[in-house]
């Protein structure tokens, strides 16, 4: 069954990064199936860090007739700075059965973060050609409380470029995890500077709970979703935060069902999510009744 439209290219297939570390080759694979099956609405590019385009390129041809037979779609995460990103995109733009998707890059936690922005920028303007079509996102530092002048001037900077966000909601401590008073500033950034936003690790649910294993409270995808919508509407830095916070399955959902058109207009501005397990997001939304299987 097709999936609502606000679901449409909602994650990013993240399954060679941390914790899922798949081989590329099995990933590859899976991503393969992924995009074959009743649930393909749902998934959105392969995630591949700058280090691995070449094994991946190799990955993709090795798998000569059992691959697709369109090109392997990539958001290319560039790992270095701003010298890495020309390197990366020429290597991944000229290897065979790939296609350039998206460039994600991280700001580094300078001083001037704006200066590190527009150092950034005049790469990636002399890409234009390359870069066409291609969907552009920066990654902040993670806010650790409320957002400084340096921060939202950086903000600005990429405002004015129309470079996207990209903003960290997890990882492997739980340093790594935003608040939600956090997560809430950055969205509100975002909106206020009309920048579309898609969300990075630790994201591997539609609700918010906490890890059995690791103790950690994980942002849920939903949430976001509607916290999205909640901002747009006017909502407060505390009631934004709020509907972060809420752990209702049932009434997350509900929310959503109730106005499916208005879910998929937020989308516009909450465009993706990284998550090393497409087959957890598509359980979610099927055991909430947001999604329906064939068969």
């Amino acid at each position: 069954m097709p999936a609502p439209a606000y679901l449409h290219s909602f994650v990013d297939d993240a399954a060679i990064f941390p914790p899922a570390s798949l081989p590329l080759d099995q990933a590859v694979a899976e991503h393969q199936a992924h995009r074959a099956g009743d649930y393909a609405d749902l998934v959105g590019g392969f995630v591949v860090s700058d280090v691995k385009v070449a094994d991946l390129a190799t990955a993709v041809q090795q798998r000569g007739s059992a691959s697709a037979s369109a090109p392997l779609a990539c958001n290319l995460v560039v790992t270095g700075g701003a010298g890495a990103i020309e390197p990366a995109v020429t290597w991944l733009t000229r290897s065979e059965g790939l296609e350039l998707r998206a460039l994600e890059f991280a700001l580094r936690d300078e001083d001037d973060l704006a200066h590190n922005v527009r150092r950034l920028v005049q790469v990636v303007d002399s890409l234009e050609d390359a870069l066409d079509d291609v969907i552009i996102h920066a990654e902040p530092p993670l806010l650790r409380g409320t957002p400084s002048h340096g921060w939202l001037s950086a903000l600005d900077e990429l405002a004015d470029r129309e470079i996207w966000l990209k903003f960290r909601t997890g990882g492997a401590s739980d340093d790594l995890f935003p608040t939600s008073a956090a997560l809430a500033s950055s969205i509100g950034a975002s909106l206020d500077r009309e920048l579309p936003f898609k969300c990075t690790a630790g994201m591997h649910h539609a609700v918010r709970h906490r890890d059995d294993a690791s103790g950690f409270e994980h942002h849920g995808f939903l949430n976001v979703l509607l916290a999205t919508r909640a901002s747009l509407d006017g909502g407060s830095l505390d009631e934004v935060a709020a509907v972060l916070d809420d752990t209702d399955g049932t009434a997350v959902a509900e929310r959503l069902s109730t106005d499916p058109d208005l879910a998929a207009r937020t989308r516009r501005w909450f465009t993706a999510f990284g998550s090393c397990s497409v087959l957890e997001a598509h359980e979610d939304l099927v055991d909430l009744g947001l999604l329906e299987v064939s068969g």
